[in-house]
Formats: C-alpha cells, structure tokens, sequence
C-alpha cells in the first residue's frame, strides 16, 4: 500500500486503539479471582492478556498464562462472574487514548467513513463507545459475536467491505495487534498500526504493518484529503 492514501473506507479496532480499556478489565479480573479465593493478578499482567475477548482474558486469568487451558469446571464458575462485574464496570475507568478524538475529528472533517470492528462483544462495546462519545462517528459497528468469525478471520473486515460498497483493496484498518494485521493482510486491507496498543508485550512493528503511529494525529500525513 501506498501512503498518502485515500481509502474508501477506515475500520478502528476498540481496545488499545481507541480506549484504554485495561483499567476497568483488570478491576474485574482482580474481582472475579478474589472471589474464586485466589491471589489477584494486577494492571500489568492484565495488560499482557487483552486482545483476543473476555473468554480467553478469563483463561488467562485463571491459569497465569498466556496460552494456558483452565480447567472446564473452574472456567465456567469464573466467567459468568466476570462477566457480571464487566457490565457494571464497563468505562468506570476507560478513557481514549491521547489524540484520538482529534484523529475521528480529522477524518470526519475529510469525509470518510467509518467502522469500529472490535473482538469485544456487542454488550459491552456498544456502551463503550457511547460511555466515551465515540458512537456517533461509527456508520457501522462489528463485535465480537456479531458474526460466526471474529479477528484474526477477514471475516467482520470483509463483512465491513460489502456493508460500505468498498473493494477490499481500498480499505484500511486501523489497529495495535498481530491479530488486526493478520485480519487485514487476509482481507486484502491496508493496515496501519499504533505503537501503544495491546499486543501481549511484542512490539507491533514485528507483525509488518503498512506504518506505525504513535498518535492518531499522524494519521493527517498518511491519509489524503
């Protein structure tokens, strides 16, 4: 992909691109493993697990890891706990990243249109993004469980694609994780990264995005008007 590039369409990952969401997930993880009586794990362990839904957040939780496997019995008598501390706790303490209503504000005065395509599911996305008063900027909204396939699959991206009338090739994702680079290179989107994200503690630079920004203001050198 070439830069400046005007696509026809930009998706936004939520969490680690948009809103700091750890916050408020290491709340409830912390929650949910006091009332398991176990030992809670704190901001910086959490902030290594998010990226792949609240169902793997969970497994991690329980087993320490980053790809360990819980133990059937104690997952299930975990999530639905975290679950109900998440939808009370959902932007208590999330905020946007620094310089992002600025970049929506850029790209709504350049007329392009915009999509939030996240992992998270539609339960707690949609009152994220109002919470934080970015809903409106989003024509469309894809979560975690509105489709069969959630990212890495190109699925929701090109699902987005067919929703805006756009060819894949004249897209753009915009991300923090391996996850959304395979998704987009998939898809056949161009993707660009930030440098602040989610991303279990690699730096995203390794995944070979199109650009990395640390700010979401850069995005007015990379996209044309």
């Amino acid at each position: 992909m070439q830069y400046p590039f005007r696509p026809g369409m930009v998706l936004i990952d939520l969490d680690g691109t948009l809103v700091d969401s750890v916050p408020d997930l290491t709340y409830c993880i912390d929650e949910m493993m006091t009332r398991l009586g176990r030992p809670p794990h704190g901001e910086a362990a959490v902030r290594q697990w998010v990226g792949n839904g609240v169902e793997r957040l969970v497994a991690r939780a329980l087993t320490g890891a980053l790809d360990g496997e819980p133990q059937a019995a104690d997952f299930e008598r975990a999530l639905p706990i975290f679950l109900d501390l998440y939808a009370e706790q959902t932007s208590a303490r999330s905020g946007l990243y620094p310089g992002v209503r600025e970049g929506l504000e850029l790209l709504s005065a350049r007329h392009y249109r915009l999509g939030c395509v996240t992992n998270k599911a539609a339960r707690f996305t949609e009152p994220l993004l109002a919470a934080v008063g970015i809903r409106d900027a989003f024509e469309l909204v894809i979560s975690g469980d509105t489709l069969p396939e959630k990212k890495p699959s190109p699925v929701p991206l090109l699902h987005a694609a067919a929703h805006f009338g756009v060819e894949p090739a004249a897209a753009l994702m915009l991300g923090d994780s391996v996850s959304d680079v395979k998704a987009a290179r998939a898809a056949g989107f161009g993707i660009i990264c930030v440098s602040y994200g989610y991303n279990h503690g690699d730096d995203i630079r390794t995944a070979e995005p199109d650009a990395v920004i640390d700010s979401f203001t850069e995005l007015s050198a990379l996209l044309a008007d």
